[in-house]
């Protein structure tokens, strides 16, 4: 009311509530803790590692004497062998994540694709390049589901979006770092940079402590990373393949249109030269600003579900944009891969719903083979992509594709119960 009576209008204050809702909480002390640094540090070299492959795709297999639709057929054989690792990755990391704890898997899991990423720099045939790749998806897989269980674990409800949103935007940009060495370095260089991260994290982790609500469940005997215990009740099986489905239209735009942009853009007419890395870079810089408005929408909605709506809808005007881009150049393609990371940027939110949904003697077993067998789901999507192209078209059946894959996360995210304010100190019957 103004000073002669009259009433006005109350406005809102932006600045007032961006200080609120995103300054004050990410400003607080206790949300940088050791465990939320040093998962966002693995997380960091894990998708250096995970991405680098399709970044240096064409040069290595050119080098090892590859070329015209070789380096399409033996890219998706490595990159199929190395989904094939994070499926038995994720399994094992996640049994182990719960029987043994969250920091075996966060030591264990980076040891193994550091060393398998320096093997990589040393390969001279297709068949060691699939067995090291193969062992590197096996490594690939425990990070990001320990790290974010333990952040979760360790972090009071009200704080674990922002927690979980700091780990995926400073590992997201994981990929723009490959994508920038890659200009500068040869391929092999890049793996050897790779390895030699990943051992040096290694140092930052001694000393880093156990979650509490894990501690709890070794202390009270309660059985532990059983993961058939997530096929023997109806109901805890069904939740399980909602959380798997949701995701699947995150490695649909990253393994098949970005990592295959240079063959889309052929078909598409695109003018100049279309490089991988440069596009998955792109890709990249879009997920992690698609990350950070997906986790800060989150604690703003006060929800999971409404977020992940929003950004599956974006996800498809996302797709129909670039899969309509004929004739652009080079650089627009780029641009157009950013726009596909942003609305593909929910990785965070999804992988935090899988987190918050199951208690706490299954949840490192949920969130580190919920995300590797989203990963691994590439698999079978290539293989249809590949059938669906040899009868209607490089670009129909990424259309075919991509309808599937966005149905499917649709249907599964609607019957996912909202666990924004869930409380993770329980456990599985």
């Amino acid at each position: 009311m103004r000073p002669d009576g009259v009433f006005t209008k109350a406005r809102p204050n932006i600045k007032a509530f961006f200080y609120m809702t995103v300054a004050k909480p990410l400003s607080n002390p206790n949300l940088l803790n050791t465990a939320v640094i040093i998962a966002a540090l693995g997380y960091f070299v894990d998708i250096y590692d995970l991405v680098l492959f399709s970044i240096v795709r064409v040069q290595s297999l050119k080098s090892l004497g590859f070329s015209g639709e070789e380096l399409t057929s033996k890219g998706i054989l490595l990159i199929d062998m190395q989904m094939l690792g994070m499926l038995v990755g994720g399994i094992l990391w996640g049994v182990l994540g719960d029987k043994k704890g969250r920091l075996s898997v966060l030591f264990g899991s980076i040891l193994t694709y550091s060393l398998a990423n320096i093997a990589n720099g040393f390969v001279d045939n297709i068949t060691s390049y699939a067995v090291w790749r193969f062992i590197a998806g096996i490594g690939l897989a425990g990070e990001l589901g320990a790290g974010i269980t333990l952040v979760a674990e360790v972090l009071p409800k009200e704080k674990r979006g922002y927690g979980t949103m700091i780990v995926a935007v400073i590992g997201l940009l994981g990929a723009v770092v490959a994508g920038f060495l890659h200009n500068y370095f040869d391929w092999r260089v890049c793996y050897f940079v790779g390895g030699g991260l990943g051992l040096s994290l290694l140092l930052l982790r001694i000393g880093m402590a156990e979650s509490g609500m894990f501690a709890e469940t070794q202390e009270k005997g309660v059985a532990r990373g059983n993961f058939f215990a997530l096929f023997t009740k109806k109901s805890r099986l069904i939740k399980y393949l909602r959380c798997i489905f949701i995701g699947l239209t995150t490695w649909y735009v990253i393994g098949i249109l970005v990592t295959f942009s240079p063959e889309f853009a052929k078909s598409m007419g695109v003018v100049g030269e279309v490089s991988a890395g440069t596009a998955i870079m792109f890709a990249y810089g879009g997920l992690v600003v698609g990350d950070l408005l997906s986790g800060l929408l989150s604690q703003i909605l006060k929800s999971r579900i409404k977020v992940m709506f929003i950004f599956l809808t974006a996800n498809i005007v996302a797709v129909s944009f670039f899969l309509s881009a004929s004739g652009v150049t080079a650089n627009t393609l780029y641009w157009l891969c950013g726009f596909l990371g942003v609305a593909a940027g929910f990785w965070v939110i999804f992988v935090t719903i899988a987190a918050e949904q199951f208690g706490t003697n299954l949840r490192a077993t949920v969130t580190t083979t919920v995300p590797n067998f989203v990963r691994g789901a590439l698999v079978p999507l290539t293989v249809l992509f590949q059938w669906l192209n040899s009868s209607y078209g490089v670009l129909n059946a990424a259309i075919y594709v991509g309808l599937f894959t966005i149905v499917v996360a649709f249907i599964s995210l609607w019957g996912l119960k909202e666990t924004f304010h869930e409380d993770l100190n329980y456990q599985e019957d």
